[in-house]
């Protein structure tokens, strides 16, 4: 900080205001009150007061003193932070919002796909830089493990909740659950159960002790960690190498407690911890001295991701070292790939950490020969780009379940994962069914007219008439005699076999497992074909479901019930509608698609077209999908989920953005028997 006077001399005529309460803002304000008009200290949690002899004030009195530059001092992640809460403010009142190196903070990030700015370490040079030291200083947080959350401070929001079912009475207990570690930090490195303390002498909680508020938050915070497996594995490595290994941390938790965390994720063989709140002080403090006093004069490197309390703080103690990126650090350098805007809620905040924690779980996604960002399987596939837009739909159904049926019949084959992912929910009072059933299934058993067929007739099909009556039909019939040029010429025995095929579908429908009263229909994208000669079979009304609906205004299905996720009206906004088919591909079941049934009521399937290889492949991404939907369900509180399809189709364009290196994936062929055609997953993207 030697330079801040330097830095910000443009400034020296105008009024400004420096962002931040603690020990580091009090060296800046002495650095700047003698040439500088600084008219107050901003705060999150305070806006009166004084500190340091000077005052607190509010980004409201800043604007009417007519402040022309707010200095946040502060570390990385919080400034950002900060941006986020005041940035438009200052942007509309013509106030630069600066971090100590006079970056500007609400600077429009450029999105990028691709990781040439990035300078950490790679793998090869990281494994340079320790070989020759005899011991190897390792941050925790962001470093070795990380939140599948956006923000540490998700934690406090997710704590509320869990307080609000305790019945907890509180006021504002985020506000001052950040309060109170902030206020104990300037002058000591505070436990959890010295945080909690503090908040119950304040009156801020009560009705509960602080041990018991510390164990909620601790074990809400170890459901949102995971392992970066990397760089646990790299830990081990140094080890068995015979070095020294330490776990350098600043934390509210208890020694005991981080050696839990190291032990769950494999990393046993540790030299030792140095934990902030047992030692008193923080590593911009002295915890870096208290690691020297432990090993005297052996050389010695840290790692960690925060350039100031990892790598400033450790340099300034005499320490090589080398900066490991944290996953949202990679993710902001993308420009956090246009998400950034669209964050809007915990539930949001949530998507993007589960995407982040999987997609820069490694900090060496850079080291690729092309510097691309790579994704290697369909799992990840599954999770990252299609499973947010499939979770809010999923909770979405259900919602309409809840409120209009009695029974949710899923269609195969879209409605394998959908039924498994609804299932998870846990709506016990609704009766839901895996229910066999396709166009031609449903169009075979169905059609009771003339009327009916001429319906079909008018969709096209790429093939013969003889062809088509076996598709759609199930009837062979011989080479075509001159006076049968349509299906509509067979109308006689269409109808004749349907009437013995609707007998052998309702022999199957009896078999479901089946509540009395009203039956909603899921199909993820369709006209209503299906909906409509399903009712034709069981001379009832269905609700159907549907992700959306194509031809809306066709007069054969228009009066049909159904209820949308995507209605027609956001056609103009939304990209969906031109990229459906890629999501529609990945819920296929792993069996083929029914045909008909026999006089038992037993499914007749067709012929399975798709090799082993894609099956597997179409499994790992439902996988995936799956894995997302139940963590997210775990973690996220009922009262706090929402839907956000801008965010979500964010994330499912990244399919065709990022490099897939899956060839299974890639190699993907998505058939259509009834329209007789195929389609290469690649011409989707």
């Amino acid at each position: 900080m030697s330079n801040v006077v330097q830095l910000f001399e443009k400034y020296k005529l105008n009024k400004i205001a420096i962002y931040g309460l603690g020990v580091e803002a009090e060296k800046v304000l002495k650095q700047m009150e003698a040439d500088f008009q600084v008219i107050g200290l901003l705060d999150s949690f305070r806006d009166s007061g004084e500190i340091y002899g000077t005052p607190i004030i509010s980004l409201q009195d800043a604007i009417r003193e007519d402040v022309k530059m707010i200095l946040v001092v502060a570390r990385p992640g919080s400034c950002k932070a900060i941006a986020r809460k005041i940035g438009k403010e200052c942007t509309d009142h013509q106030i630069d919002l600066l971090d100590i190196n006079g970056k500007n903070l609400c600077e429009n990030k450029k999105v990028v796909y691709d990781l040439s700015g990035i300078n950490g370490e790679s793998k090869e040079s990281l494994l340079h830089k320790v070989q020759e030291k005899e011991v190897i200083s390792v941050d925790l947080f962001d470093t070795l493990i990380m939140r599948q959350t956006l923000f540490s401070t998700d934690i406090y929001e997710l704590v509320e909740q869990k307080l609000e079912k305790k019945d907890i009475c509180f006021d504002d207990f985020i506000k001052h659950r950040a309060e109170a570690e902030k206020e104990l930090s300037r002058y000591k490195a505070p436990t959890l159960v010295e945080i909690y303390e503090y908040l119950i002498v304040h009156n801020w909680i009560s009705g509960i002790t602080a041990e018991e508020l510390a164990e909620i938050e601790w074990d809400t915070d170890m459901s949102l960690l995971i392992p970066r497996s990397e760089m646990c594995d790299f830990v081990s490595q140094m080890k068995a190498c015979g070095k020294e290994v330490y776990i350098v941390t600043d934390t509210y938790y208890l020694r005991k407690q981080i050696e839990g965390i190291l032990h769950k994720y494999g990393i046993n063989n540790y030299t030792d911890i140095l934990v902030s709140c047992e030692y008193g002080t923080s590593k911009t403090q002295n915890l870096f001295e208290c690691l020297i006093e432990r090993i005297g004069t052996k050389t010695c490197i840290h790692i960690g991701d925060d350039p100031v309390s990892d790598i400033a703080a450790a340099e300034k103690h005499g320490l090589e070292t080398a900066r490991i990126y944290s996953g949202i650090n990679l993710w902001e350098s993308m420009g956090c790939f246009g998400m950034e805007n669209e964050v809007d809620s915990l539930a949001d905040r949530l998507k993007v950490g589960l995407f982040v924690s999987k997609i820069f779980n490694s900090p060496f996604q850079f080291e690729t020969k092309e510097r691309k960002i790579t994704v290697d399987n369909s799992h990840d596939i599954g999770f990252m780009f299609f499973a947010p837009l499939i979770t809010d739909f999923v909770l979405w159904l259900d919602d309409q379940v809840a409120k209009d049926a009695d029974n949710i019949w899923f269609g195969a084959r879209d409605g394998y994962l959908i039924q498994q992912l609804y299932d998870y929910l846990g709506q016990k009072d609704k009766a839901s069914v895996y229910f066999l059933t396709s166009r031609m299934a449903a169009i075979r058993a169905g059609v009771k007219s003339v009327e009916d067929i001429a319906y079909i007739d008018e969709m096209k099909f790429s093939g013969t008439l003889k062809e088509q009556m076996q598709e759609r039909f199930g009837i062979t019939i011989q080479d075509s005699k001159e006076d049968k040029t349509s299906i509509l010429d067979y109308a006689e025995e269409i109808l004749s076999a349907a009437e013995v095929k609707r007998n052998n579908y309702l022999k199957y429908m009896q078999t479901l497992n089946q509540k009395e009263g009203t039956i909603a229909l899921f199909d993820f994208v369709a006209k209503g074909t299906c909906q409509m000669f399903v009712e034709k079979i069981l001379n009832k009304r269905l609700e159907g479901l549907y992700f959306l609906r194509l031809e809306e205004d066709n007069p054969k299905t228009s009066e049909l019930k159904i209820k949308t996720f995507y209605q027609a009206e956001e056609k103009a906004e939304s990209v969906i509608f031109d990229n459906y088919y890629i999501l529609e591909t990945m819920l296929t079941a792993p069996m083929p698609s029914v045909l008909e049934f026999d006089e038992n009521g037993k499914p007749c399937f067709a012929v399975e077209t798709r090799d082993a290889e894609g099956i597997e492949c179409f499994g790992q991404a439902q996988e995936g999908i799956r894995e997302f939907f139940q963590r997210y369900i775990d973690i996220c509180p009922i009262t706090k989920r929402s839907m956000n399809k801008k965010l979500d189709e964010i994330m499912l364009s990244l399919v065709q953005k990022i490099v897939i290196r899956d060839n299974a994936f890639l190699n993907l062929t998505v058939e259509d028997p009834f329209f007789n055609r195929m389609t290469d997953i690649t011409d989707l993207m």
